[in-house]
Order: C-alpha cells, then structure tokens, then sequence
C-alpha cells in the first residue's frame, strides 16, 4: 500500500516543530497535524498522493517525466500543507506568504527547490495558481484556497534526498529557527577564498557598466546578487560592501552564483594597463614630463620627437 517516505515525514515533522506553536489545542492559527498530509485517503487514486498501487493509466505523475518514471515506488511524493498564522520579528508570516516564497524560490531555481515539481497555491486566498517546473499545467482545483500542495520528483523520493533545506531556509528567513548550518572547515576555506576573489573583482575596471552605472559589468553582476542585509553575508562578512539588489537566502546559492562569475573571469589579467597609462599621461604636464626624463636621455627624446615631427 502507498507510504509515507522519510525525508517527506522530516519535512512534516519539521513544519509542524516550528508552525504548531500551541501543540497542546487546536487553533485555526496554527498549523495542526492534520493540515499537512502526504498519503492520500483510501479513495485517492492518481496524483503524487499516490504510490505504484494507486497509479491510474497515463498518470500524469509517472508519465510527463523520466525522473518520475525511474522513481515510482509504493511511496507518496507529495506533501499538502495548510493554513496557519505566526508572527516573527514583528511581521505576520501565513500560509499564502509561505506558498508565494516557495514559488518565488523554485521560480529562481535555488538549489533546494530542483526536486519540486509543482506547487498548487493560492497568493491570495481567491485564485488558485499553479507552478509547474515542467509547465505542463497553470491551475488546481478551489480545495487549494485553504492548503498548498507540492509535489516532488519520485526519483528524488526514491533516493531519500533531505526534502528539509527549503523548509528549514524559509523558518530562518522568517525568524523562527536560528541558523544553523555550520560551516565545514572547507566551507569556510572556499567561501574566504571568493570573498577574495569578489574583492578583486569589485576593484578590477573589465568592461563599462550599463549606461549610467559608474561601476564595471563585473561589479554590477555582483551587486545584482549580494545584499549585505543578506544575514549569512553579514553573519560571516561583516565587512561586504554595500550592495543593492535582491538578497541570497542561503549559503549554496551564494556559492554557486559567485562560482559562475568567477568562473567566467578565471585566468584573466585584471590589470588594464592602457587605462593606467592613459591616467597617469592625463596628470603630467609638458613640464613635469621634461623634469622626469633623466640628463642622459634628454638628448634621445628630442631626437626621437624631431624625427616624429619630421615625418
């Protein structure tokens, strides 16, 4: 019979530690066990709900792709989660805030977000949308005006990958869980190495920036990826300069979009030589130029201009 697997039971485990704030009574503001389901009832048959007993012919959770028909199993790949209503740092967070971060993210295909499939939500509590990694499909029946569904690549069930990270980056980003990601040894080795390589990037004159943009492509990329408000820039580089654009919420990403720049600019010589050149004849007066030539090449240098003039 169809099950629920273990990395989808730690996601729910997970949500309900930090969402189910009163645990002993049920309150429409919390999240209750019964508001986040991943098998479907007996009379569920199709659908991510379901495992390889309750498929149905052509079922569009096995059949639109080969990572869901590598990974069909007896197990469940998908998790509904419903309504509730915390409040962290001052900001009320709720169901159709979470489901909205949750697209935004998959839309931006952070790391953690590659095994979802789809997401069926409503931002608004009137329309129901649909997010579908293999925009197959744009809408969801009105059940999804009250619960949010995801369903996530069966192969990716089927190999047990943690299912938590983008759930646990949503509680942090929110306030309701500390960060606790440690950084590994090599972590920390590999993050200080392209703080360096950023810095080095940020004072290198590669190309002109967008019209009236005074800094270079590079550092215009670079901004359009960093915050310093972003709390693990902060938390591990107090001292990044700061930079406007849309915050990276997680250290993976981080280290991924700074790889890629790096990577383009791998091997280059930063240096502009003719702008240096250019900036420092543009400082020199004929007078100056005179008083820097030494006595013994004077003579050299007003021949060599007399036979520049002369041709």
């Amino acid at each position: 019979m169809t099950r629920a697997p273990a990395n989808l039971m730690a996601v729910r485990s997970l949500l309900l530690t930090h969402l189910n704030i009163d645990k002993d009574r049920t309150r429409d503001a919390d999240l209750e066990p019964a508001e986040v389901g991943i098998v479907g009832d007996p009379n569920h048959r199709g659908g991510y709900h379901c495992g390889s007993d309750r498929v149905v012919a052509n079922d569009y959770s096995v059949v639109e792709s080969p990572r869901d028909r590598a990974g069909l199993t007896l197990d469940a790949a998908a998790l509904d989660v419903g309504q509730f209503r915390v409040t962290s740092a001052g900001r009320t967070h709720d169901l159709r805030s979470f489901s909205v971060w949750c697209v935004g993210q998959c839309a931006a295909n952070a790391p953690d977000t590659r095994d979802i499939r789809e997401i069926i939500y409503s931002p608004d509590g009137r329309t129901v949308r649909r997010w579908d990694r293999l925009r197959r499909r744009s809408s969801g029946d009105d059940s999804h005006l009250w619960h949010t569904h995801f369903s996530f690549f069966r192969d990716a069930i089927k190999a047990g990958r943690d299912q938590t990270p983008l759930f646990r980056r949503y509680l942090t980003t929110i306030g309701l869980l500390e960060d606790d990601m440690a950084l590994t040894e090599a972590q920390a080795r590999q993050l200080a190495d392209l703080h360096r390589m950023v810095n080095k990037l940020l004072k290198a004159s590669l190309v002109p920036g967008p019209e009236g943009q005074p800094d270079n492509a590079a550092t215009w990329w670079l901004r359009s990826i960093a915050d310093r408000d972003d709390p693990l820039l902060r938390k591990y580089f107090p001292d990044w300069p700061a930079m406007a654009g849309p915050g990276l919420a997680q250290l993976g990403a981080q280290l991924a979009a700074l790889q890629t720049v790096l990577s383009q600019f791998a091997g280059r010589d930063f240096t502009d030589e003719p702008a240096i050149v250019e900036g420092v004849l543009a400082s020199l007066t004929p007078e100056k130029i005179a008083e820097a030539i030494p006595p013994t090449m004077a003579q050299q240098v007003a021949e060599e201009l007399a036979r520049r003039l002369a041709a």
